[in-house]
């Protein structure tokens, strides 16, 4: 079924939206889910509060991309689920993986004064991963949004799992020289 149809079943609030959701998109939004919290059964509560987000938004939202749309809502929950899990202990998953790796890139802005600065910073990101060769984006994203394993993108990707690294590496490098020159503190 195309995305219209089942968008077009969100609005008639008709439940044949929810299966038609899963097995169109069960399974993207199950990978999300799981990156982020390496668990199963965590990941399976967050991708059927997925679908009752959307369930709750679509009234209100009328997106052109399902998969873009639910795949955001999904990253969301998991990644709040995956704070509330994991506030005082260090945890093994994509998620906190790539966290670690991206530290170095971004300033703590943990008061409430330094909302604005994130927003230009989020900003700034946006810009420069516009701004990089499709390869690396799709590497870049892959890694740093989806949570994507090394050996994942590497598959994805038909590169090795080394050329992922050094991909990663520089960009996170060219992102750092860029904040740098966009006048961010790091």
């Amino acid at each position: 079924m195309k995305d219209a149809e089942i968008v077009e079943l969100y609005w008639q609030r008709d439940e044949k939206a929810i299966q038609e959701t899963t097995q169109k998109y069960g399974a993207y939004l199950s990978k999300i889910a799981y990156n982020i919290l390496s668990n199963l059964e965590y990941s399976k509560e967050c991708v059927n509060d997925t679908y009752l987000a959307a369930w709750n938004s679509m009234p209100e939202n009328r997106p052109s991309i399902l998969s873009t749309y639910l795949g955001k809502i999904t990253r969301q929950i998991s990644i709040d689920r995956f704070r509330k899990n994991n506030s005082k202990k260090r945890f093994s998953s994509e998620y906190a993986l790539s966290l670690s790796e991206m530290e170095d890139c971004f300033a703590d802005n943990s008061t409430p004064e330094q909302e604005l600065d994130a927003k230009l910073l989020e900003s700034a990101v946006n810009s420069f991963i516009r701004s990089l060769p499709d390869d690396a984006r799709k590497v870049f994203i892959g890694r740093y949004y989806f949570f994507d394993s090394v050996k994942t993108i590497a598959s994805y990707c038909s590169i090795s799992e080394a050329n992922v690294k050094t991909v990663l590496y520089r960009t996170r490098q060219k992102l750092k020289d860029y904040l740098v020159k966009e006048g961010f503190e790091l």
